[in-house]
């Protein structure tokens, strides 16, 4: 009897490596229904649910954080914005006289930023609704890449033996050049909002 020594013959089928490409295909598929319901969430649902009113500013502080890059020798400093006062509910019901929020910038005793309350202890900046609109495309826009390669892999299950049609593999570049000019703009308006 010989035996013969060296690499086994590659026993896999075409089919079952389309099938795990499928399979891969339709978890970025979920992947991208999870963002676009965390964009619903964090966006819009999150604005409208808050309590709207303003913070009456006592005292704003700068939080510095050092960490050390593993890239370099180099400690990378971060700063945050904290301002402490009272929350006031724009129709009245609300009052907190121990409220703060993360701050674009430092504000002097008195000033009056508006804010909104989200939980029972955290407050946000109030960007208004162009924001919160801004926040939510973000992640919707965000979610058209996995859902373009989820959609290609699922048609096709990343294969080189099934060559994907034209018409598709257009749509899919589109798509992918939608998600990206609108994640630009969307940043850039919850940036400016």
């Amino acid at each position: 009897m010989t035996q013969v020594h060296g690499n086994p013959p590659n026993t896999a089928a075409p089919g079952d490596r389309t099938g795990l490409g499928r399979l891969i295909g339709a978890g970025l598929i979920l992947v991208s229904l999870v963002l676009l319901a965390l964009g619903a969430y964090l966006g819009p649902y999150t604005y409208s649910s808050s309590t709207q009113g303003k913070l009456t500013v006592e005292t704003c502080t700068v939080d510095y954080k050092y960490r050390s890059s593993t890239s370099s020798s180099s400690r990378k400093k971060t700063k945050t914005k904290w301002c402490y006062g009272t929350f006031t509910s724009t129709d009245g019901s609300t009052k907190d006289i121990n409220a703060e929020l993360k701050s674009d910038a430092l504000h002097q005793r008195g000033d009056v930023i508006e804010a909104l309350k989200t939980g029972d202890t955290s407050y946000q900046q109030d960007h208004g609704w162009t924001g919160a609109i801004a926040v939510g495309c973000v992640w919707w826009f965000g979610s058209l890449f996995p859902l373009t390669i989820g959609y290609f892999g699922t048609a096709t299950g990343f294969s080189s033996s099934q060559a994907p049609s034209r018409r598709l593999l257009r749509a899919c570049v589109i798509l992918v050049a939608v998600g990206g000019i609108g994640l630009i703009v969307s940043l850039l308006v919850a940036f400016i909002a």
